[in-house]
């Protein structure tokens, strides 16, 4: 198995408040705490190539961060040295059982936020969004994903703005953003 997606010793990265790695790692379960330090992340938010539905996953209840949340498609920390979109690719395929995406590209290269305390928890993350398309059906790993779903744009839309769903805190933050630029304000 590959040892950068085994959470006992998967590394973050710090880095700068302009996400520019500061050359020290921390042990990812280790390093989410109250008071977190900024690392570096990504966000993805995948369609589906037929119709562009999005997919949205939960968390796994099990997690230690952030569980049973509903959020984009995946997210992640790529290794130290590893690209950005390597990262998005391992984990797609880890986390969603989908080894290929295509067209991915990034939409925000400098979204950044910092959350407030979720069960004693602070994400503080410099994480770049991104967006890609799949031509199949993902095939989640229950260690990573309690539920998933295929939705339109309209439906995220109305699901974020719902006072009772249980969505995390970044997609909310991330959709303010990403409604105006494509792919997302042509849907």
């Amino acid at each position: 198995m590959d040892t950068a997606t085994e959470p006992e010793t998967e590394q973050v990265v710090f880095v700068t408040e302009d996400g520019v790695p500061t050359g020290e790692t921390g042990p990812k379960l280790a390093s989410h705490h109250e008071h977190t330090r900024l690392h570096l992340a990504f966000s993805c938010y995948v369609l589906r190539r037929s119709d562009n539905a999005l997919l949205i996953t939960q968390r796994a209840l099990h997690k230690k961060v952030w569980p049973g949340v509903w959020t984009n498609s995946v997210c992640g920390h790529p290794a130290p040295g590893e690209s950005l979109e390597d990262a998005v690719l391992r984990r797609a395929d880890y986390e969603l059982g989908l080894p290929s995406l295509s067209g991915l590209h990034c939409v925000l290269p400098k979204y950044r936020y910092r959350t407030p305390p979720f069960q004693g928890i602070v994400e503080n993350e410099f994480c770049p969004v991104f967006a890609a398309w799949a031509d199949v059906e993902p095939a989640p790993n229950p260690e990573e994903v309690g539920d998933w779903r295929w939705i339109p744009w309209l439906d995220y839309t109305e699901l974020l703005n719902d006072a009772t769903a249980n969505v995390s805190y970044w997609a909310k933050d991330q959709y303010a953003q990403l409604k105006g630029i494509e792919p997302f304000s042509g849907l």
